[in-house]
């Protein structure tokens, strides 16, 4: 007679049992839950309509300059004009500090440039200049370099007019269209806010003069300038106006036929 053996050891039965069995269980009950939840959790709102995450607020500064990480001139704008009411103590006291991002730095310049620079002088004036010339050493911001150089120049113009200038005449060539409009906007403000010196045109011219000559094979191929070139074009006039037309036999027959 044949006869049916068993498992001596029961126990492996009831753990193949429980784990064919239960265990699904406990899965589907999870599921249950967790979607009883989600729909619990926003009483305003129908059970079973699923929504998408909330978005995050966005920071203070990126909501009152909204278009401050796409444009720098707007983001340069915004914290000039969120300075405008500070004192002269506050905005040098912004320059000095070293963790002041440079936008910050920037607008502070500004600020104080266009409310304060003009009414420095003697001891005071010195102070001021020994700020701006190490905080333009230690930024690599194209925006406070111009920014400051410019405040500079109005603050002693016969002293940095020589030093800043050219420096001021080479952004224009900057591969960003912000600085290079602020440094041509400076420039501007430089030679037409004080009389017109022959030696501070002479600087300009001869910068430009240089200019014209490393680039005068791509200007032979030139016939609409853009705007940069428009840029250098009317720096050039203004030099030679006050200079006089013989300054013209030294520039390169290219830049004569844009003229």
């Amino acid at each position: 007679m044949m006869t049916i053996q068993t498992p001596k050891n029961s126990t492996y039965l009831r753990t193949i049992i429980f784990i064919a069995v239960f265990i699904p269980c406990f899965f589907i009950m999870g599921l249950a839950a967790s979607s009883w939840g989600e729909e619990t959790s926003s009483p305003d709102k129908p059970a079973g309509t699923v929504t998408a995450a909330e978005p995050a607020s966005p920071p203070e500064e990126e909501t009152a300059y909204p278009y401050a990480l796409f444009d720098d001139q707007s983001l340069l704008d915004g914290y000039a004009e969120r300075y405008r009411e500070e004192p002269r103590e506050v905005l040098l006291a912004m320059l000095q500090d070293e963790t002041l991002d440079d936008f910050r730095v920037t607008a502070a310049v500004r600020v104080f440039r266009e409310k304060f620079c003009e009414a420095v002088f003697s001891q005071e004036k010195k102070f001021i200049e020994k700020i701006l010339l190490r905080r333009l050493s230690r930024t690599d911001s194209v925006y406070a370099h111009i920014e400051i150089m410019h405040t500079l120049c109005r603050m002693d113009r016969y002293k940095y007019f020589k030093s800043m200038v050219p420096i001021l005449i080479q952004k224009l060539d900057h591969y960003n269209t912000t600085a290079n409009e602020l440094a041509f906007a400076r420039i501007n403000d430089i030679i037409t806010a004080g009389y017109s010196r022959t030696r501070e045109a002479r600087i300009v011219f001869n910068v430009l003069r240089k200019n014209f000559f490393l680039m005068r094979r791509r200007l032979a191929k030139v016939t609409e300038p853009n705007e940069r070139l428009k840029q250098k074009l009317k720096l050039l006039r203004w030099a030679v106006k006050i200079l006089g037309n013989q300054e013209l036999k030294r520039l390169p027959n290219e830049v004569i036929q844009l003229l």
